[in-house]
């Protein structure tokens, strides 16, 4: 993997660059749609190439353990064949799930032991097992095993938590550089800064990572429920920690408005389950703003969903329209609002590169955060 920054906008952090993978480029800032199960809910493998333009996907560890199973994605010759998808893929670790599931898990320094969601199977992760997953799945970025620690969180159990996620990063590390990949093409290993809303600990954690000089680093357990401004604060004092020609990957963030503060700090890559996951409740993300499709003022407005966004999902259907399937509970209604939100995404992010290039990043970022972040 190598990663070119292209530009840097000179009133604030933000630069824009290529990240090169054995399945293509990635142009960064980049948003990253999740596709927890080997797909992205709701939204055709083609939709995502010709109408989203998303350039990377994300695959979630835990799940694709549990369903189909590493036997049949191993048969398949990994997610790349099994789900059609021919450009890059992510995939986390299982270290959310391990924060998720916390009434059904053991965290002890061996891993995670848990119990399945589907059938109430134990089963363990360590950090090596999580390499050796990964490594079979076949994503082109796989995360360290981690602890994602909780909002408001303690400080001893932070700091102890953060000490064994080193710990289980050393651990990775000598499995992911032991190992080759499974299917002919190259992996590369994120690392991932914790230490929750501790500005002492977020250094010792960033330094640690930094230090071990992998081809990206990740930021992990923030927008977990801590104050948006308590975020920025930890992503502005991690970014003058990591190298600067690395990428840097927050995860699990976040709103239009969040991805673009990141991005002014200094971040250039994202995901988030958001905007599938709104749309599926008729929340959507337009260029104009923010609607919620069931409310009554949609009932006969027949104008397009967003015609500014020029997509196929936002200039073909109507409001109206959208909000009768999205209450009748179609399917049609979770695929196209999902399509309009992940376009949006996608959107925003091309936009944000084009600005870093013309250096007009801030002024152009103030101006549309109001405007996509306002109730229609």
């Amino acid at each position: 993997m190598h990663f070119t920054i292209q530009a840097s906008d000179p009133q604030s952090k933000a630069r824009t660059g290529v990240l090169t993978t054995d399945h293509g480029p990635i142009r960064t800032p980049i948003f990253m749609p999740v596709g927890t199960a080997g797909t992205v809910k709701a939204v055709h493998q083609r939709e995502l190439v010709d109408d989203v333009r998303a350039e990377i996907i994300l695959g979630n560890t835990y799940h694709l353990y549990l369903r189909p199973g590493l036997d049949v994605l191993a048969k398949a010759g990994g997610l790349h064949r099994f789900n059609g998808w021919q450009r890059p893929i992510l995939t986390d670790s299982g270290g959310y799930q391990v924060y998720s599931l916390s009434g059904t898990r053991k965290i002890k320094e061996e891993g995670v032991t848990f119990k399945s969601h589907i059938d109430g199977s134990k089963h363990i992760f360590t950090p090596e097992g999580v390499m050796d997953i990964q490594r079979i799945i076949g994503a082109d970025i796989i995360m360290a095993f981690d602890e994602c620690t909780p909002y408001p969180c303690d400080y001893g159990y932070a700091r102890a938590s953060m000490d064994m996620t080193h710990r289980w990063l050393t651990r990775c590390i000598q499995r992911f550089d032991s190992t080759e990949g499974t299917y002919g093409y190259r992996q590369t290993l994120f690392p991932i800064v914790q230490g929750s809303t501790y500005k002492d600990l977020r250094q010792q954690s960033a330094e640690f990572i930094a230090e071990q000089q992998r081809e990206g680093n990740a930021i992990g357990g923030l927008a977990v429920g801590e104050p948006a401004e308590e975020m920025y604060g930890m992503i502005e004092h991690v970014n003058a920690i990591l190298p600067s020609d690395k990428p840097r990957y927050l995860m699990g963030v976040g709103t239009p408005e969040n991805i673009l503060e990141a991005i002014a700090l200094g971040i250039d890559m994202f995901d988030c389950v958001m905007p599938t996951r709104n749309a599926r409740h008729g929340i959507l993300f337009t260029t104009q703003g923010v609607i919620n499709i069931k409310n009554e003022k949609w009932k006969d407005d027949f104008s397009p969903i967003d015609e500014e966004l020029e997509g196929y999902a936002g200039t073909f259907y109507s409001k109206a329209y959208l909000r009768h399937l999205i209450r009748s509970e179609e399917i049609l209604g979770a695929q196209i609002a999902s399509l309009q939100n992940l376009t949006l995404y996608l959107w925003l992010v091309e936009q944000a590169r084009q600005q870093i290039m013309a250096g007009n990043f801030v002024k152009w970022k103030d101006g549309i955060t109001k405007k996509l972040m306002q109730r229609l």
